[in-house]
């Protein structure tokens, strides 16, 4: 049984929602703000976290991003009722796998919530991945190197994480754009080239490792063993 913390300030939305999707076999624990929210995040992590962006106390992209302080792997879905890209990109940097915009139908929000959910479990992810002489560590969201320590953004993590998985393979960019985003529609082009430049960056202290962009294919990760 998928465990899902729900977080809505609007009760009457809540209870339809809530009640929705224990009718579909999830277990629900619903809290009115972010502030409520957090605690019972660290009391018992749930399999996924459901949560309004605009609440009380604690508003949606504040939780998201103190969940990520402890947490850089479970999945977020933002309900909005945001229509600003600006604001949907700021999830996501901040850590959203996924959104849903208000008004929706409940068959959409379990979908995305059956496939954020179905994905690698973290228990299985591994920790620690090295690549050239840098280490990342996934659950900190941290790239050491010769003794120095560099904080990546989630985002910057999962991705570098994908593309060592791949090294010497060409990883296309709808399958990251998919894997990360979600989205499409504001995650094209040059927004993704920004993300694979600070990864080049961050690891330009090793110059046998390379990220090279195979033109109208995706990217590749390799390591020069000479």
């Amino acid at each position: 049984m998928i465990d899902v913390l729900y977080v809505e300030d609007e009760l009457s939305l809540a209870l339809i929602v809530a009640d929705s999707l224990e009718t579909h076999g999830f277990k629900v624990r619903h809290k009115e703000n972010g502030q409520d929210a957090l605690a019972a995040f660290k009391r018992q992590k749930p399999d996924i976290v459901v949560l309004d962006v605009m609440m009380p106390l604690m508003d949606g992209f504040t939780l998201a991003a103190e969940i990520r302080r402890y947490d850089t792997r479970i999945p977020i879905l933002f309900l909005t009722a945001m229509t600003q890209s600006e604001d949907v990109v700021k999830g996501f940097h901040l850590g959203g796998n996924d959104y849903v915009r208000k008004p929706f139908k409940i068959e959409e929000l379990i979908v995305r919530i059956d496939a954020l959910t179905k994905k690698t479990p973290a228990s299985q992810q591994p920790r620690f991945m090295e690549v050239g002489r840098y280490q990342l560590d996934t659950l900190k969201s941290t790239l050491s190197f010769e003794g120095s320590q560099e904080k990546l953004s989630f985002r910057e993590s999962q991705l570098l994480l994908t593309l060592i998985k791949h090294i010497d393979e060409v990883v296309p960019r709808e399958d990251i754009i998919r894997a990360y985003w979600s989205d499409e529609t504001y995650f094209t082009g040059r927004s993704l080239d920004v993300f694979i430049s600070r990864i080049r960056k961050y690891l330009s202290g090793d110059e046998r490792i390379k990220v090279t962009n195979i033109r109208g294919i995706g990217y590749m990760l390799t390591v020069d063993s000479h």
